[in-house]
């Protein structure tokens, strides 16, 4: 089994102020292991480190997070078991029976689990799914309802559309499954 290991770079706009975000990420089959760091300036300037890893098929094992802003840490530990079972910090969450990964907001890595098991990088296809969708800063866990769609692709490139309620992005990624460019959310970098 092959060990990828990709260093990945996004700005992340929001509104008039910029943050970014740089991820570690290391592939071997179908699981992935990631820890990232990002910062942000609304609505306070904060600093979010972040550890997740995936079992087979891409599907969330464990995400940790830490949020560190002017007055308070926060820190999450997001878990998924071997029965489907989510639980926040050692407690149960209810409403998440049917999610398979979980989505971490203003992050952009997190939307490469579900585009990888259903290739929708690759060929055709759309998928309405579940997520356990992490809002930041304040670390609070929901259900999010989400929807991916393959809209096309070409050399080293192809693009999926995102919805979540009211909101759509046409999502560009790399071959490898990465977000290239997130509009209203995230642009990768690199630094060449």
């Amino acid at each position: 089994m092959t060990t990828r290991r990709h260093v990945l770079t996004w700005e992340v706009p929001a509104g008039d102020a910029t943050g970014w975000e740089t991820a570690w990420v290391e592939t071997s089959g179908s699981a992935l292991r990631a820890h990232g760091r990002a910062f942000g300036l609304r609505p306070d300037p904060y600093w979010l480190t972040y550890e997740l890893e995936t079992g087979p098929e891409w599907v969330t094992r464990t995400m940790r997070v830490t949020v560190e802003a002017e007055h308070a840490v926060r820190r999450l530990e997001l878990t998924r078991d071997e029965d489907g079972v989510w639980s926040a910090d050692g407690e149960p969450l209810s409403g998440l029976g049917e999610a398979l990964d979980c989505d971490l907001g203003l992050c952009p890595l997190t939307n490469t689990m579900p585009v990888l098991r259903h290739r929708l990088h690759e060929r055709p296809g759309d998928r309405s799914l579940v997520m356990a969708w992490i809002s930041v800063p304040d670390l609070v866990v929901r259900a999010s309802r989400q929807h991916y769609t393959h809209l096309g692709e070409w050399p080293g490139r192809s693009r999926v559309r995102f919805a979540s309620g009211t909101f759509r992005s046409d999502v560009t990624f790399d071959r490898d499954g990465f977000v290239v460019d997130y509009p209203q959310l995230a642009r990768r970098v690199s630094a060449a």
